[in-house]
């Protein structure tokens, strides 16, 4: 048995003994995620068991150094992590922006003792952290933001607005991009940490179509920042910032691998019933759904063999925009047949047996999807000029 082969069985001996049965059945709601956080309530004991489990483990973040909380595992052992967790079809034991956006920013760009302060807590779960990157006048064009933080001495007084923060409403910290110069547009920009609690941070939600307010409107009226909170060299933020929103576009490329086409065809057939052959009796709908098997089969593997390249250091600096645009694309018409398959019933916007109209709910949500992490136009551009090398692009 070679040592990979050994690594694979201890995993799955471990899996089988640590994770609870609860954890292996399919998020039927958004209280199934866990995003941790000092006011994190587990929707179940096992929801708490499995991450309190993972943690320990350093399992949340299998990749990441022992010393900062994650397991030190190889790009080979977390592959084979990955894969024998989704053969029991393991929930996440927590989704985190600090693991999937700040935490790979602060391992390159963050001091020693920023790593040593906050990657810890992001692994077990302990600090919840949202984004404050687009203002309302500063969305796709992200470098024209406003958002000014004064010299202060050993501290920036920071004052100005972000919008849709994701989560801002319930985070314990943020992550902040801020204006230190005004003499260059990217090259005027830092990268802060600081507290939601600190005085002068105040937050309102933002309802959207679906009903639901994930995305708040940010606001700091002189909010006091130590410098040692700054991560990179002053007016050096725009370099963490892009770094940065290429591991936020893998994370929302991470749409595309949501829910499978098994759990597609499983709603389709409950919906529409089978013809005398057995097969989905509706064959315009059947057609659509094979031809999205097949996307979403192609995207699982180009997505296994981008974060391959990517934990290398040999991905393309635009692939993370490729997969954004065709997994968030995979994601909507996802609902969309999903719509299809319900009929009007799939419309239904409140009773129980539509789970409070979540279908309809999470199918608007999606509408966002081409927005949010940069829009599909601006990754069609960057696809356009860095990867295609389209003349004019």
């Amino acid at each position: 048995m070679t040592d990979l082969e050994r690594f694979r069985q201890e995993t799955r001996d471990w899996l089988e003994a640590n994770c609870p049965q609860e954890m292996r059945r399919p998020i039927r709601s958004e209280k199934d995620v866990c995003w941790g956080g000092r006011r994190y309530v587990p929707a179940s004991p096992e929801q708490k068991q499995w991450l309190d489990a993972m943690a320990a483990r350093g399992w949340t973040v299998p990749d990441w150094p022992s010393d900062y909380g994650g397991g030190g595992l190889s790009p080979a052992e977390t592959k084979i992590l990955r894969e024998e967790l989704r053969r029991i079809g393991a929930r996440s034991p927590l989704n985190s922006f600090g693991i999937s956006m700040l935490g790979p920013a602060l391992l390159k760009y963050g001091t020693e003792a920023q790593k040593l302060e906050h990657l810890p807590k992001i692994a077990r779960g302990e600090i919840r952290w949202c984004q404050g990157y687009s203002e309302p006048n500063a969305g796709s064009d992200l470098a024209g933001l406003a958002t000014w933080a004064e010299d202060a001495g050993d501290h920036y007084v920071v004052t100005g607005q972000k919008v849709w923060t994701s989560y801002a409403d319930q985070a314990d910290w943020i992550f902040c991009l801020v204006r230190t110069s005004k003499e260059a547009k990217q090259g005027g920009i830092s990268f802060l940490l600081f507290d939601m609690e600190s005085e002068g941070v105040s937050t309102r939600p933002i309802l959207l179509i679906s009903g639901y307010s994930p995305f708040c409107e940010t606001f700091f009226d002189g909010v006091k920042v130590p410098k040692a909170n700054r991560v990179h060299d002053e007016n050096k933020g725009w370099d963490v910032a892009k770094y940065l929103l290429g591991h936020e576009r893998e994370m929302i490329s991470g749409m595309g691998l949501g829910e499978g086409a098994d759990t597609l065809v499983a709603g389709a057939l409950k919906a529409i019933g089978t013809d005398a052959s057995g097969r989905l009796d509706d064959p315009l709908l059947r057609a659509d759904i094979a031809r999205f098997q097949v996307r979403a089969r192609a995207f699982a593997a180009m997505s296994e063999r981008f974060i391959d390249e990517l934990k290398a250091g040999r991905a393309h600096p635009a692939q993370p925009s490729m997969m954004k645009y065709f997994g968030t694309e995979l994601n909507k018409d996802r609902h969309e047949l999903m719509m299809a398959a319900g009929g009007t019933d799939a419309l239904e916007w409140q009773s129980e047996a539509s789970h409070g109209g979540a279908p309809a709910h999470a199918w608007l949500r999606t509408k966002a999807n081409s927005i949010e992490g940069g829009t599909s136009e601006i990754q069609l551009n960057i696809v356009a000029k860095r990867i295609l090398n389209l003349p004019g692009a």
